[in-house]
């Protein structure tokens, strides 16, 4: 069998976090820094899994793992809820304590239900070896574990003949329905990761683009460009729960206040959807300037919640200076910032930039958004791939 090489992106919010809360609209983007995956056959009776981005690799031994992994008989193609009980089999058969919820431990929980559920109508586990590494940085609110949870079920639901990729080329994809079934499956394996994820992150990585979310209800924006960014991790840690709390506490003490500003902020990203439509046929200067406008005052509207960062203000002074705009992303708090790169920004300017970052200790990615969702390469000489995924 040849080996099975998929990839697919992390994500980004443009716009509306925090708000979303409150029942506002949020914009979610590809983002195109990926994460890879490749399935290899082996003939050495053991499922292997390699995880070097968080220091896994371990393996079962077939014989042994059939015995033990009882899952419940399911539908490849109609994927169930996950069940406490399975959970707790499955760290039994990890050797994790039954009451962790370290993210880089569940991601073994996470291949080990879809690989044992994807697989259980064909009477057998293939002896394989699974390897996944990612450009995205891990635990920073770029939804690594959505591109990990989105390239396992892709790889797997191909490895087993529950869908065909389509196309010519160096790179294929799926059809809608095979990619609605990758995203199901997908959700899953957030649902043991993250306990009770919206859905965003895994629908991102799973179609790629961009996505609009509001109460629940997920849609697909029909026109989204391929914008450049420069992307920087503040590595500071921060709680998304705590945050949360920060601007909900604001909320409740000045309620007359606060309202207008997610009011501001929902304005802000409806604008920002109408740009992005008007960027794919028209990549004129005004478009970019009022991209530029809404980044600037999303960013001050979230600064007035309490939830921006000494270090995230640091990066908008930065790139201020070289003419750029910048705003947090996510939970806000530390973590990351993207900086919107017009189409004329010189790579002298952007290198100006990451030095400057650098030395204030931030790591700095320059990529895009609006970038394809999960793909199978072909090419297995690919210059793209991670040198650990080889």
């Amino acid at each position: 069998m040849e080996d099975i090489v998929v990839s697919a992106p992390g994500k980004v919010i443009l716009h509306g976090e925090h708000a979303v809360v409150y029942g506002k609209v949020a914009l979610a983007s590809a983002l195109n820094l990926r994460t890879f995956l490749r399935i290899r056959k082996k003939n050495d009776g053991k499922i292997s899994l390699n995880l070097p981005n968080i220091d896994i690799n371990t393996s079962w031994e077939i014989k042994n793992l059939k015995n033990r992994l009882q899952l419940p008989l399911c539908d490849p193609l109609k994927p169930n809820c996950v069940e406490n009980e399975v959970l707790d089999q499955l760290k039994v058969i990890a050797g994790i304590s039954p009451d962790s919820s370290q993210t880089t431990e569940l991601a073994l929980i996470a291949f080990l239900y879809l690989m044992g559920s994807i697989t259980v109508t064909s009477g057998d586990l293939p002896s394989i070896e699974v390897t996944v590494s990612s450009n995205l940085p891990i635990s920073a609110g770029l939804g690594s574990s959505a591109g990990y949870s989105v390239c396992l079920a892709a790889s797997l639901l191909h490895l087993n003949g529950f869908i065909a990729s389509q196309g010519s080329g160096d790179t294929t994809g799926w059809s809608k329905d095979d990619m609605a079934l990758i995203n199901s499956w997908a959700f899953q394996g957030e649902k043991i990761i993250h306990g009770n994820p919206s859905g965003i992150d895994n629908s991102v990585s799973s179609y790629g683009g961009a996505i609009r979310f509001q109460s629940g209800k997920i849609m697909p924006i029909e026109k989204m460009p391929k914008l450049r960014i420069l992307l920087i991790n503040t590595k500071i840690p921060r709680s998304t729960k705590k945050l949360v709390a920060v601007a909900r506490d604001l909320y409740n003490t000045l309620p007359n206040i606060m309202q207008p500003i997610l009011d501001s902020i929902e304005a802000v990203t409806e604008k920002c959807q109408t740009v992005l439509a008007q960027l794919v046929n028209d990549g004129t200067d005004e478009n970019y300037k009022t991209l530029e406008k809404l980044i600037d005052i999303n960013q001050h509207l979230l600064e007035a919640m309490g939830v921006s960062h000494p270090a995230l203000n640091s990066i908008v002074m930065v790139t201020c200076k070289y003419g750029l705009h910048s705003k947090l992303t996510g939970a806000g708090g530390g973590g990351c910032a993207f900086t919107l790169l017009r189409p004329d920004t010189t790579e002298d300017k952007i290198t100006n930039i990451k030095k400057e970052l650098n030395i204030l200790g931030y790591d700095c990615w320059e990529t895009s958004v609006g970038a394809n969702g999960v793909n199978r390469h072909l090419d297995l000489n690919s210059s793209l791939f991670p040198s650990n995924l080889l």
